[in-house]
């Protein structure tokens, strides 16, 4: 009698091209890793990848781009482990930021499901959800790409706003930092670590170019009883103009000192005038 196996020649070859494939792409795979892997072209590969997908051996991240599935996963598990690591594929030259990164650095205890992100990519839509996560995207300016860090996940190098950045991103647009209360905190926090850096604060919001950046900082650091000197530069920079604290909220209270508009019940110890 002739001696069987447990697995069909077809099966063990498609196993050993799917880990051809997963070797050449790694965390992520791309038509382009199943072509050079499988010495196919472009076509055969994006229906090898379909069919792969339908299998659930990897998972359709977006059009031409998959993961591979754990072998623990569930046939109902969506979510990536860790959403951080689409950021360079999906939106290099691009950088994780706002409550994102707030939280990274320990200015917040509070955890955003939202992946907040800025990229020098045309931007189509600025919410977007990806395997089930959440995606805030900001496009920027290539220039405006600076005060970042380098953070590794596994092999994928990641670039997060750096402390500093990230107060100055949170003030630039409070929404991607949880609203004006959160960003308030953050800022309080940061004001009480060992690395707080007024000059770099200073330079990154010179550099931002958005003069709103700097009548927010002013207020908050006044309110949070930061050295007079934050208070100071900001005021050396004060741009004409009015801003409002949150555009988010209704702000009908003037401050004149810091041009800009309040909402009615923020901290009624505060004078307009």
């Amino acid at each position: 009698m002739a001696r069987t196996t447990s697995l069909e020649p077809s099966t063990i070859s498609g196993r050993e091209r799917l880990s051809s494939v997963l070797r050449k792409g790694g965390e992520f795979i791309t038509v382009d890793d199943a072509t050079d892997a499988l010495k196919v072209n472009r076509t055969v590969a994006a229906k090898t990848l379909a069919r792969w997908n339908r299998q659930g051996w990897i998972k359709r991240i977006r059009r031409g781009l998959y993961s591979p599935v754990p072998l623990t996963s569930s046939p109902t598990d969506q979510v990536l482990e860790d959403a951080w690591t689409l950021v360079p594929e999906l939106f290099d030259p691009a950088y994780v930021g706002g409550a994102s990164a707030a939280h990274y650095w320990d200015l917040t205890e509070q955890l955003f499901r939202t992946v907040f992100v800025y990229t020098a990519r045309p931007v189509r839509h600025t919410e977007q959800t990806i395997h089930a996560t959440p995606f805030c995207v900001r496009h920027v300016r290539e220039e405006l790409l600076f005060g970042t860090r380098p953070l590794w996940r596994g092999r994928i190098k990641i670039q997060v706003s750096d402390v500093h950045r990230t107060i100055i991103d949170v003030l630039a647009d409070p929404g991607v930092g949880g609203g004006i209360r959160h960003v308030a905190d953050c800022l309080a926090t940061y004001l009480r670590r060992d690395d707080v850096d007024i000059g770099r604060l200073i330079d990154y919001a010179r550099r931002l170019g958005n003069g709103a950046v700097f009548k927010r900082l002013g207020f908050l650091a006044e309110a949070a009883g930061a050295p007079p000197a934050l208070a100071d530069a900001c005021r050396l920079h004060l741009t004409k103009g009015n801003a409002t604290l949150d555009p988010a909220l209704a702000s009908p209270r003037l401050l004149r000192r810091w041009r800009l508009w309040l909402p009615a019940n923020w901290k009624a110890s505060v004078k307009a005038r």
